[in-house]
């Protein structure tokens, strides 16, 4: 399976690497599904988080999650991947995936500016 490329944000990939083995495979799994425009396994929307924005649910002994946004023809952007300790989403998690979109997207922005600026 082909797709887009994965864009890890911040610290998204170290975090990823950290979770249990069998919760890092799956994770990869799930990711692996989401670049050809697959839906994963387990996942719902994180509206709170950006529009756009998706969580993949890791059910193992412990629970994973992972934030992404795949609405860009560029790539899937990484935004977030943590352990969950409670039913509910810590707010420390939502603020951090917020931030990390609004870099992707001010990111995005300034590349659109400089390839404007070269046609010039």
């Amino acid at each position: 399976m082909s797709g887009k490329d994965l864009y890890w944000v911040g610290s998204a990939l170290d975090d990823l690497r950290d979770f249990p083995e069998d919760a890092r495979r799956e994770a990869g799994h799930q990711l692996h599904l989401v670049q050809p425009g697959v839906a994963p396994d387990d996942w719902k929307p994180m509206p709170t988080v950006g529009a756009g924005v998706y969580e993949i649910r890791i059910r193992t002994a412990v629970e994973h999650r992972v934030f992404y946004i795949a609405k860009f023809s560029e790539g899937v952007y990484v935004l977030h991947a943590f352990e969950k300790r409670t039913q509910r989403t810590r707010q420390a998690d939502i603020a951090l995936g917020q931030q990390r979109l609004r870099d992707v997207l001010a990111e995005r922005r300034e590349r659109a500016a400089r390839a404007k600026r070269k046609e010039r």
